[in-house]
């Protein structure tokens, strides 16, 4: 019998890059769902509108008709116990990332015993992208096309033109 789990992909995803993209593909491998959620920030200072975000994740996943984004904010405990969720999805890129996000694993089974953390590497070519990296890079004129897919290249060289900020 079909289990049907959902596993939810928080993040802030601004923007969202290759890296988050293969993430994406790899938790469809494993997931019968994915819900790809993009957090308001209220702690972060984001380059794109929570909008914008959802927009370009809705694009970078639109070939997979298993996934859909959806835009939340507060704690994403409440999200994921909403939806349903079994699993919910974190990329490692390097071991500077597992403290963190061992860390925050812990906490999430502490508030949300029924759902597992399942973490997910990019594939080698990715490990190194970050969303901040990529945001400093484009505003100080530098080249990120490796990094994005061209939907988000054009909005991060749209930003760049209107002298935008993080």
């Amino acid at each position: 019998m079909p289990l049907n789990v959902l596993a939810v992909y928080p993040g802030t995803f601004d923007p969202i890059t290759l890296g988050h993209e293969d993430v994406v593909r790899r938790a469809c491998q494993l997931f019968d769902r994915v819900i790809v959620a993009v957090a308001a920030g209220h702690h972060k200072k984001a380059l794109f509108t929570p909008e914008e975000r959802l927009e370009m994740a809705r694009e970078a996943v639109k070939d997979y008709p298993q996934v859909t984004v959806e835009g939340f904010s507060g704690l994403v405990r409440d999200f994921v116990v909403a939806r349903g969720g079994k699993a919910m999805v974190r990329g490692l890129r390097a071991v500077t990332d597992f403290d963190y996000e061992f860390q925050l694993a812990g906490m999430n089974r502490a508030l949300m015993p029924e759902v597992e953390t399942v973490f997910l590497t990019p594939g080698d070519k990715f490990q190194f992208i970050s969303s901040t990296f990529v945001r400093e890079i484009a505003l100080l004129g530098g080249e990120v096309e490796n990094f994005v897919s061209p939907h988000v290249l054009e909005r991060l060289h749209a930003k760049v033109r209107a002298g935008a900020r993080p």
